[in-house]
């Protein structure tokens, strides 16, 4: 029995880091992206219409229009099994604290991927294995 890919909605305004977020997802494992925005407006829209078709909600931060700050909110209300993790530039502490209150699942800075790596893996799906250092 296959097992059913981890469904992927991506809040990211620059189209080549979409592409690249894409490509990954797709080589580390069992993931498939059902929806991207660029807007917060666009996010919360789609997940207005879409309640269901999505696991794991992927934010960059800072978006052409808007933040991953009210995406966040939009979701504060899932299912335990639906994850929402942050990964942007601007990852701080207190941004970290800020995304979490807000509840997200994690928040990972984009220069940090073998930690996004780990939250791949804990969503169920097995991380790519990582250079030795």
């Amino acid at each position: 029995m296959a097992i059913e890919p981890v469904r992927v909605f991506l809040v990211e305004d620059m189209p080549h880091l979409r592409s690249v977020l894409e490509d990954l997802l797709h080589s580390v494992g069992n993931f498939r992206v059902v929806g991207t925005a660029g807007t917060e407006a666009e996010a919360n829209f789609w997940l207005e219409e879409h309640p269901r078709a999505w696991d794991l909600l992927i934010a960059d931060l800072v978006l052409d229009q808007g933040t991953g700050f009210g995406v966040i909110k939009k979701c504060r209300q899932r299912p335990d099994s639906r994850k929402v993790v942050v990964l942007s530039d601007y990852v701080t502490p207190g941004i970290h604290r800020h995304c979490l209150a807000l509840g997200a699942d994690a928040a990972i800075p984009k220069s940090d991927m073998p930690s996004f790596l780990d939250f791949l893996g804990a969503v169920g799906v097995p991380a790519a294995p990582r250079p030795a250092p």
